[in-house]
């Protein structure tokens, strides 16, 4: 096997070709805050909580019932529960190269022995299908994931190959990889998978092998979708993206993951192949998405039903889906496209699902979750049971484990690889995308050293301290995002000390840099109102609040005993202010409707009583983390 030579910094996403180049684990490090609290309990409690959940739920052992000739009668879960395994052994790859874990790598080590014993002769590996007492390999593209498996198992035999991890399942991955080509090539099975990822996986596994035929199937599968090559199902084929070609469609539609996720490995074709016009059109669908159907969260997916994108503007804050795998899904698609084209306004969109979604999802303490992230609760939920698994579908409480757990597996090797997602850089110099405390050292075009230490309390506090390390006595240029939330109020100050106001996009400086420099981003954290679209029904005679990336709440933990968020009002004429904690505050009532028989009436809600009240709104990532309550996003105002 050819290995490209410095693939082992452990970078995600490697392009051959772009506008910025993604730094690695190995050349940014995040050391402390916001996130690096958040790798600190993925890898101490998520890890060992996901590996512990996947053998007592049998995921793991079906794999040794391959083996063992008894998986037709005993295998457990989903049909696509084998790519939970290789996400969460992605993870742990991640994490070996962050830190050394031990645990990680041990765990790996014994995953891999029991799945390379599963694997066919031929490359083929899938525990649902292609055995004694089960369906034929193949005989259910739609919904049986066999594809969808083999992307997360290339993922994470990709992770291992970049971060230098000893074992076999890199070798596993490949003889998967080749099994696909041969069974789905050019003169092979025409069809495609129910649900993209193989796509972005094989482009990856061309990129850190060099081998060709990888990119050439992926590009395939990226062409054959949309001409209606999967069966129609209730959702209709646009659920699978398999009813428009994929460079036609106006916008992301359909089952949100799905089309994120098709979306990315379509952006990896484009990049590699030079196909400027598929990059344009996932480049133009992404711009309508935000724009059209986006949750203020960054969140993607209005629909239970089929866990989809709903038409424009058609956002419930209650009936949100905004599925944490989503989220992830969005980041990764994001972070593509800015490597491509260097537009920070998808850097924006990753910082805004970052903070209100992938930050929502799990526990303080790393061992349960959010599935779907609402913007309104109107229920208290249940304390969950720590004992069983919960519908996926539940979103009043976290809970432990799902019977779909795709997204505690998607948040721990997000966690794992979030340095990766940091910095970038290019031949004059480094670009900081996402403020976090980390240490950078990587080497500009002639091997000029270029390091920086970040030093923030964001999103806490607006201040972002870029202290040079490492430098050449050359000039080289350092680049720090303006958030495009900061339209209004940021500065920058350069290591002479001479301020600049600086609007959204980069904010740059080019000197011939000394060690000890600082290049300092002062970002407006004063709490400010947003409104929606007029034309999100769900929204209308509402506003919300944010305070620097975050998207606040208000949560019935902080109303008096009794009363609920939904007999909250604000006045957006009152100046929103912060208490001694910082938690912001909005003047506004709380009111009492009286109850009859028929709710609809010219005077309907005119004897609502409304006592003046103080509306204390917390950072929306930590809601239910006091215990169950009631939240709303969106806040009724005085009338």
């Amino acid at each position: 096997m050819t290995i490209v030579p410095d693939d082992l910094t452990g970078r995600p996403v490697v392009p051959s070709t772009g506008r910025l180049r993604p730094l690695g684990l190995r050349e940014v490090r995040i050391t402390g805050g916001f996130w690096g609290q958040r790798q600190s309990v993925n890898a101490a409690a998520t890890l060992e909580h996901n590996l512990s959940w996947e053998r007592r739920v049998g995921w793991i052992d079906n794999f040794a019932a391959v083996v063992e000739g008894r998986v037709g009668r005993d295998r457990r879960g989903r049909e696509f529960s084998d790519s939970d395994v290789y996400k969460l052994i992605e993870g742990m790859a991640w994490e070996v190269a962050r830190t050394g874990d031990e645990f990680a790598a041990a765990s790996i080590e014994e995953l891999a022995k029991v799945i390379e014993r599963a694997q066919e002769p031929d490359g083929y590996l899938n525990t649902a299908f292609g055995h004694a007492g089960q369906g034929e390999r193949y005989s259910d593209l739609e919904w049986g994931h066999e594809l969808y498996c083999y992307g997360h198992l290339i993922q994470a035999g990709v992770a291992l190959l970049r971060t230098g991890v000893d074992g076999p399942l890199a070798d596993v991955a490949v003889r998967a990889a080749d099994h696909v080509c041969r069974t789905f090539g050019p003169d092979g099975n025409q069809g495609v998978c129910g649900h993209p990822v193989v796509e972005m996986a094989l482009v990856e596994l061309y990129r850190v092998t060099g081998e060709r035929r990888y990119l050439d199937q992926a590009a395939l599968f990226v062409s054959r979708r949309g001409h209606g090559v999967l069966a129609d199902v209730e959702f209709g084929r646009g659920y699978f993206q398999d009813d428009v070609p994929v460079r036609d469609a106006d916008a992301f539609h359909g089952h949100a993951v799905r089309a994120l996720y098709l979306a990315s490995g379509a952006v990896d074709v484009a990049v590699e192949t030079g196909d400027d016009e598929l990059l344009a059109a996932i480049e133009r669908q992404w711009a309508a998405t935000v724009a059209r159907r986006t949750y203020l969260t960054g969140g993607m997916g209005a629909r239970h039903m089929d866990e989809a994108f709903g038409d424009d503007f058609v956002l419930p804050p209650d009936r949100a889906y905004s599925e944490t795998c989503a989220a992830v899904a969005s980041v990764q698609l994001a972070w593509r496209l800015l490597l491509a084209t260097g537009d920070a306004r998808y850097a924006d969109l990753a910082e805004r699902t970052l903070y209100n979604v992938i930050a929502t999802s799990p526990a303080d303490d790393g061992r349960s979750f959010f599935y779907v992230n609402t913007l309104h609760r109107r229920r208290i939920g249940g304390l969950p049971a720590v004992d069983r698994q919960h519908p996926r579908a539940e979103s009043g409480v976290r809970a432990p484990w799902f019977d779909v757990s795709c997204c505690p597996n998607n948040l721990a090797r997000t966690f794992a690889s979030l340095a990766a997602y940091l910095v970038t850089a290019d031949d004059d110099g480094l670009q900081v995308h996402q403020y976090a405390d980390a240490s950078v050292s990587t080497r500009l075009a002639g091997g000029r050293p270029a390091g920086i230490e970040v030093r923030t309390g964001y999103p806490s506090d607006g201040a972002v301290v870029l202290r040079v390390t490492e430098t050449s006595p050359a000039p080289w240029t350092l680049s720090v995002r303006v958030p495009a939330w900061a339209a209004d109020g940021a500065e920058l100050v350069a290591p002479d000390g001479t301020r600049q106001p600086v609007g959204p996009g980069f904010a740059s400086v080019t000197a011939p840099f000394a060690v000890g420099d600082e290049l300092r981003l002062e970002l407006p954290m004063r709490p400010r109102w947003v409104r929606a679209d007029p034309r999100i029904d769900a929204l209308r005679g509402t506003v919300a609040v944010e305070r620097g990336p975050l998207v606040l709440c208000a949560e019935s933990t902080d109303l008096p005993a009794g009363r609920d968020v939904d007999a909250v009002q604000v006045d957006v004429d009152a100046p929103l202010t912060t208490d001694d904690d910082g938690a912001v505050l909005a003047s506004g009532a709380l009111t009492a409707p009286g109850d009859h028989d028929w709710p609809y009436a010219a005077d309907a809600g005119a004897d609502a009583a409304a006592t003046p009240a103080r509306i204390r709104l917390v950072p929306y990532h930590s809601w239910a983390s006091r215990g169950p309550s009631t939240m709303r996003v969106w806040l009724p105002t005085l009338e």
